[in-house]
């Protein structure tokens, strides 16, 4: 997934998105403890993906505080 499809989507919609990759990361570890995972490098790019997403909502969570913390002064 490219930062950029992640950064058009809504702070809801990226909590969705995060919720779905970390259930991911579950199945993967799960078939991979299990040796049945094709390809390991699956768990390092649903990390990155996690990151990612996390990175942009915090990102958003930032903008908004610094628009919603200058109304006051």
């Amino acid at each position: 997934m490219k930062i950029s499809e992640i950064q058009g989507l809504t702070v809801a919609e990226l909590n969705a998105k995060l919720k779905e990759l970390n259930s991911e990361l579950f199945n993967l570890r799960f078939s991979h403890a299990t040796r049945s995972l094709a390809n390991p490098m699956q768990i390092h790019n649903v990390k990155k993906d996690i990151a990612r997403v996390k990175t942009v909502i915090r990102e958003k969570e930032i903008a908004a505080a610094a628009n919603g913390g200058n109304n006051g002064k």
